[in-house]
């Protein structure tokens, strides 16, 4: 069986900040890309590309502040994606917090792994900005446009 993609970093800021960086439309869409909806248990959130539909996502868990778990329902434009579950742990570790970022069933079966992962290491390293920082590098920002050539 191919691994999930998977990235540990280290974020200097208490879990409770990367939490609020995951759960909250503003969190959200200052590392990642424009969202509406609920980041709470139960609720769902639409991520908003260069696509003209969103990308949905299901809120599995999330448990302050230590855990955000999503399931994909449905997205257009990366139908690879539809019913995988990107999943965030939060640890402290002396003062920081270790984020365990694993996307269950993004694999290298998927014709869409190169782009995923350049984008998962993209926006994984936004958001550990956006927590230590309050800037991130979200979608249309000009460091995502870079990595993207």
């Amino acid at each position: 069986m191919t691994p999930d993609y998977q990235r540990t970093l280290s974020v200097d800021a208490a879990p409770g900040t990367v939490f609020d960086a995951l759960t909250t439309v503003a969190g959200l869409g200052a590392w990642w890309t424009r969202v509406t909806g609920s980041g709470d248990a139960g609720g769902e959130l639409r991520f908003f590309f260069s696509h003209p539909d969103p990308c949905v996502m299901r809120v599995d868990e999330a448990t302050r502040p230590s855990v955000v778990r999503w399931t994909v329902t449905s997205c257009d434009f990366l139908p690879d994606w539809v019913g995988t579950r990107p999943a965030f742990t939060l640890v402290p570790v002396d003062g920081t917090t270790e984020l365990r970022f694993r996307h269950h069933g993004l694999t290298a079966q998927l014709d869409c792994i190169d782009m995923c992962t350049s984008g998962w290491n993209h926006f994984t390293e936004s958001l550990r900005a956006y927590a230590e920082s309050g800037v991130g590098m979200p979608s249309g920002s000009p460091a995502d446009l870079a990595r993207r050539g």
